[in-house]
């Protein structure tokens, strides 16, 4: 049996040349290898081209590289949860290539498995597909994503054998599953090594032989940022809670329903066991439960807002590639998401923030062509009084007549037939004051 060299993140880091495509795993700083980061980080190496969903924290993980000076262009999801890495793309001193989530997973797999790309519907009509060939397949318009590959990967298991082979923890597959096939050089840091034979051959995530080099090297709280612990729980305001009653109305038992972050996540809350309903992480994981009452990600799986969480009975964890997998092929039910913009032809704005880099966009644009409902929960005025309910959308698009349905503080409009219809008022709300509120044209069809 071959046998994988063990050695120090230190001689790992001494691997990775000026100017490497280096791919890193890691969903946040969970599953993140940032033992190797930071071994590399007191190298004098540079202009790193860094793969991976984002990079880091501030001064954690990729976010040391970052400090450093360290990387020339990032290629990535969702850069805009490091302020360092919004600064120095302000300044010019960091090129970015903004990527859909589930593009970037579906990338490097195509990459790992030695296929010339792909298409996907995720982004079109989209800023992100501005450059890219499109093309018409059974009436929908696709987007074509070439591969990704790294000269190194830097990965993090839970655990290995002797021989190189892995095995992820939890929520900790996310983009290390994909990566440990897409590089050169590949090169895992571990919580543990275990001799030949003591790991069951049916619960290996990825085999020995895409692995070249094993790390050993514990986690400890400090180095998993802001998904160390779980926060106290915070009041509501009881519009938005409102906002999240309404939307769990639209749900019923046996739905897979995947959950964004502000409003949406409060549905999480009034979900119980009772009701029948499955969430989905885009992280890797169906399942979620509440969070924990004390404890973190060193203990529990995360979410998709980096949030530790509960996994219920019958939950199952997977990689990113596969989540997103599910998504595009319309296994998720519901997708239930904030918005900034939501106009009269179903289109939807909420990735990109007037007068903000455009430096994330997550797993938003794969949610909102892939979910098979798609419901936004949004204020329905900006703070200076403007529409969020406009005639067409002015924002940078995240889906093209995608909206099936959207609730604010005041109203719930669908689109039967096509056109924007008010079907209801929400609690202490008027017509006159939708009517007021409102810059789209719809048509009233209150019961």
């Amino acid at each position: 049996m071959r046998k994988v060299p063990q050695i120090t993140p230190e001689e790992a880091a001494a691997m990775v040349k000026d100017g490497d495509v280096l791919l890193v795993g890691g969903f946040g700083m969970t599953g993140n290898p940032v033992h190797l980061l930071h071994a590399l980080a007191e190298r004098p190496v540079k202009n790193l081209v860094y793969v991976a969903n984002n990079v880091g924290e501030a001064g954690l993980g990729g976010g040391r590289l970052l400090r450093n000076g360290q990387i020339k262009k990032a290629i990535g999801s969702y850069f805009t949860s490091n302020p360092e890495a919004v600064q120095a793309a302000l300044r010019g001193e960091l090129e970015v290539e903004l990527i859909p989530q589930g593009s970037l997973a579906e990338a490097l797999r195509a990459g790992g498995a030695g296929l010339g790309g792909f298409y996907t519907p995720t982004a079109a009509g989209t800023l992100l597909a501005k450059g890219r060939e499109t093309r018409i397949i059974g009436g929908k318009e696709y987007v074509f994503v070439e591969p990704i590959r790294g000269n190194v990967a830097f990965i993090r298991a839970w655990k290995a054998d002797t021989a190189g082979n892995l095995v992820y923890r939890m929520t900790e597959q996310n983009f290390n599953k994909a990566m440990a096939t897409a590089a050169d050089l590949v090169i895992a840091e571990v919580e543990q090594i275990v001799p030949v034979g003591e790991l069951d051959p049916n619960h290996i995530h990825t085999p020995g032989c895409y692995v070249d080099y094993l790390v050993e090297a514990k986690m400890t709280p400090e180095l998993l940022g802001s998904s160390a612990s779980v926060e106290g729980s915070k009041k509501a305001d009881p519009k938005r809670l409102a906002m999240a009653r309404r939307a769990l109305q639209e749900l019923k038992p046996g739905d897979v329903v995947n959950l964004g972050i502000g409003i949406p996540t409060l549905v999480a809350d009034l979900i119980t066991p009772e009701m029948g309903i499955i969430l989905h992480t885009e992280n890797g994981m169906l399942g979620v439960g509440p969070a924990p009452e004390e404890g973190g990600a060193m203990d529990y799986p995360v979410n998709a807002g980096k949030i530790p969480v509960t996994a219920l009975p019958g939950a199952s964890y997977f990689d990113s590639a596969d989540s997103f997998a599910m998504i595009r092929g319309g296994h998720v039910d519901v997708a239930i998401m904030g918005g900034l913009q939501v106009d009269e032809e179903a289109n939807l704005a909420n990735w990109a923030v007037p007068g903000k880099p455009l430096l994330g966009v997550g797993g938003a644009m794969d949610l909102a062509s892939g979910a098979k409902r798609l419901i936004i929960t949004m204020t329905h005025t900006n703070p200076d009084g403007s529409s969020k309910i406009v005639p067409r959308c002015d924002l940078p698009l995240t889906a093209v007549g995608a909206v099936d349905l959207v609730i604010t503080e005041l109203a719930v409009f669908g689109y039967p037939e096509g056109r924007l219809t008010l079907l209801e008022l929400m609690p202490g709300a008027t017509l006159e004051e939708v009517r007021a509120k409102t810059a789209a044209r719809f048509v009233e069809a209150l019961g």
